[in-house]
């Protein structure tokens, strides 16, 4: 059976809050009678909703939250009321939050009872992809926050990452780019996600292979201030380094050795490394993505005694 395909959503968060400017003769209280309200949450108009039949998004990427900013919305809030209606859907009991969370937050530190909603029905994945996009669309999210989002989408929906791209309306390089951060050490990872550092820095210190140095830079970076360029000017140092030792160690490694790695090279169609000692040693097959690990796994797989 082919695989349904995924629609993108990006757009389509565009349109859904298109219409959400809060008119007067759109706006229906939760007051008035239950089919009334429901009635009008089918057709997507604007209620108010009592802000403690609210909770949070369980799929919620953003992790962090600034204080000081909740507290200026919330007295922006005060003066001026919420702007723009929050998205919830219905839950079990009362609502969850689809997208909207810090004006949800800053609301209730502002003391509204009540907050203009537009309830949608959505399943568990849309909700996921509405929660992602607004915060991406919006630029809320850290890069460790948007990879993790990222990531959960791939492993809880089995996609691949051509169709999360589709999805977020971000190209497939971004996205390979972006997972790629989730191997960074757990020190530099944290300061990515405290703000102290940008995710240009994050990329360039994904591209030091060495844990070691990779902790070391982003240390180094943060001490003295390094701009996103001079991260990239010193990654890209360490790595003519690493460069320069691994063609020594090329010229060491015997002809008969470099010849097998050349020819698995042709064979499996990505570079090939055989660390040989005496006793003892490994086998490296470089992959960049899961489609091309699956592609190596069959290809793998179907290798017979006889042909070894």
């Amino acid at each position: 059976m082919a695989k349904p395909k995924t629609r993108g959503l990006g757009r389509g968060l565009e349109s859904l809050f298109s219409d959400t400017e809060i008119i007067s003769n759109e706006v229906k209280l939760t007051d008035e009678s239950a089919a009334d309200t429901r009635e009008e949450e089918k057709a997507g108009e604007i209620v108010f909703i009592d802000i403690n039949d609210i909770k949070p998004n369980s799929k919620q990427p953003r992790k962090t939250f600034d204080d000081e900013k909740i507290e200026e919305l919330a007295s922006s809030i005060q003066s001026h009321g919420v702007i723009q209606p929050i998205m919830v859907r219905n839950a079990e009991k009362g609502y969850e939050l689809v997208a909207g969370e810090r004006r949800w937050r800053a609301a209730r530190r502002a003391g509204l009872k009540k907050i203009p909603a537009i309830v949608r029905e959505l399943d568990e994945q849309q909700n996921m992809f509405f929660a992602i996009i607004e915060n991406m669309q919006r630029e809320d999210l850290n890069a460790i926050e948007e990879a993790l989002a990222l990531d959960e989408m791939i492993r809880t929906f089995g996609l691949t990452q051509e169709e999360v791209s589709r999805s977020v309306g971000k190209s497939r390089p971004y996205i390979t780019n972006s997972l790629r951060l989730l191997k960074l050490p757990d020190p530099v990872q944290e300061l990515v996600s405290q703000g102290s550092l940008s995710g240009g820095h994050a990329r360039a210190i994904a591209g030091m292979k060495d844990e070691e140095q990779q902790i070391k830079a982003a240390k180094k970076a943060v001490e003295e201030g390094w701009s996103v360029r001079e991260m990239e000017q010193y990654a890209g140092e360490s790595s003519a380094a690493r460069t320069q030792k691994r063609k020594a160690a090329s010229r060491t490694k015997r002809k008969d050795v470099q010849d097998v790695e050349s020819h698995l090279k042709d064979v499996l169609g990505t570079k090939v490394s055989i660390q040989y000692g005496s006793r003892k040693g490994r086998i490296e097959i470089e992959y960049y993505s899961r489609e091309e690990l699956e592609r190596l796994i069959s290809l793998l797989l179907t290798v017979s005694p006889e042909k070894v």
